[in-house]
């Protein structure tokens, strides 16, 4: 006879994941230290895994440095007065992490309501595995997290509306993903500058 299981809750699976989470400015620092090393995160270590955690370095550096945050967007994220924990799963070889993680990063600079907390996918699956996209661990994804109340506000990810649309796209036109479309999304995300993943990020904000 079988033993009856007992799933965790999310709550309990967010605590859990927050107990070894990170700050974005330890993560930026683990993802360097792993491009020294020829490495990636995530049981997985292979040579591609570890190229593109070192394009995702060059590319967050960048967008460090050119996402900008205009005032009204400024005072938007002003106006959020409860205590939001940003959670983010990700790894450093995800192609859409590096555009979006530093938008996320400058959102949290602007309020210190916000707190930003960055997991590995590949530690948390059990927590992945509450917030699926098409039923796939797309990566990342935001959660906003209300500490006071203990529950979810909302989530967001693994990408922008109209990024997703060019890879719905793309596999529509093609019946599969080929490997350009690598590049072709790369060079949305660098003419878009971030903007399409702030407005979409301040929109799932809780202002009242």
């Amino acid at each position: 006879m079988a033993l009856p299981t007992t799933e965790n809750s999310t709550q309990e699976l967010i605590g859990k994941a927050l107990s070894q989470a990170i700050s974005y400015e330890d993560y930026r620092a683990m993802v360097s230290q792993l491009v020294l090393e020829g490495k990636a995160t995530g049981p997985e270590q292979t040579e591609a895994l570890a190229n593109y955690t070192m394009l995702n370095d060059r590319r967050m550096k960048r967008f460090d440095k050119t996402v900008k945050v205009s005032p009204e967007d400024a005072a938007t994220i002003a106006k959020l007065v409860r205590k939001v924990q940003l959670i983010v799963l990700t790894e450093s070889w995800c192609g859409d992490a590096a555009p979006a993680l530093p938008v996320i990063n400058k959102v949290a600079q602007l309020n210190d309501n916000i707190n930003l907390k960055v997991v590995l996918r590949d530690e948390n699956v059990d927590l992945m595995n509450r917030f699926l996209t098409n039923g796939g661990m797309s990566i990342p994804k935001l959660i906003f997290w209300d500490e006071e109340n203990q529950e979810v506000l909302a989530d967001w990810g693994p990408r922008p509306k109209l990024a997703a649309k060019l890879v719905a796209d793309h596999k529509a036109k093609h019946g599969q993903l080929l490997p350009e479309i690598k590049e072709e999304i790369q060079q949305w995300y660098n003419k878009d500058k971030g903007q399409s993943t702030l407005k979409e990020v301040l929109a799932s904000f809780p202002l009242k």
